[in-house]
């Protein structure tokens, strides 16, 4: 599975989905420089196709913004990026998804125990004062055989390393962001299609 996460054009959105993405990340974290507004997430989110999967990304939101973006988005999965409980994260009408920065002081399988109402755990690298979207990758030895949530890797992923990051680690799903980018937030088809190839040509 293939999450292409900080669009801002519904043409890179579109483009990412006719030629293989599940998903699609927005980014609602104003610090970001990925970051849209209601109006633009929400002109993405109308315009993606069946089956491929709506997905905001927050650090830190108050209960009242989440609700805001649920009702003005109108997301299928929420993404918390921040330090967000698991009563939190678990209390909307929406699905989540929990992101942890890896290092070797993170006990993920237990992180993982704590999130057991999230339909999955991103594993992102850890990159102080910055909240991803680096670049950055981290050490895939320090992702446990055994996850009791699947498994999303991020972090520094292009499309040349994807095809070894899948074969080592056998996630459930791969994110990339800056990997495929032209510039933070614009996308470059070029880039995209040769990451997708990449998942592709891992064949597990």
């Amino acid at each position: 599975m293939i999450k292409i996460c900080g669009l801002k054009r519904v043409q890179d959105a579109l483009y990412a989905a006719r030629i293989g993405a599940h998903a699609i990340g927005l980014v609602l974290y104003p610090k970001s420089p990925r970051f849209v507004n209601y109006r633009q997430a929400r002109q993405i989110v109308n315009a993606l196709p069946a089956f491929v999967t709506p997905v905001v990304l927050m650090v830190d939101p108050s209960q009242t913004e989440v609700e805001k973006i649920i009702e003005e988005v109108r997301p299928a999965l929420l993404q918390f990026h921040g330090d967000e409980s698991p009563e939190f994260c678990s209390s909307f009408s929406v699905p989540y998804i929990k992101a942890v920065r890896v290092r070797p002081e993170v006990d993920l399988l237990q992180y993982a125990r704590l999130h057991a109402g999230a339909k999955g755990l991103l594993l992102d690298a850890f990159v102080d004062g910055t909240q991803g979207g680096t670049g950055a990758t981290f050490d895939w030895a320090l992702i446990p055989n055994e996850s009791p949530l699947p498994l999303i890797l991020a972090g520094g992923l292009n499309s040349h390393n994807v095809t070894d990051a899948i074969r080592r680690v056998r996630p459930w799903a791969v994110d990339v962001s800056s990997g495929v980018e032209s510039e933070k937030g614009i996308k470059d088809a070029a880039m995209i299609a040769a990451f997708i190839r990449g998942v592709k040509d891992a064949d597990v």
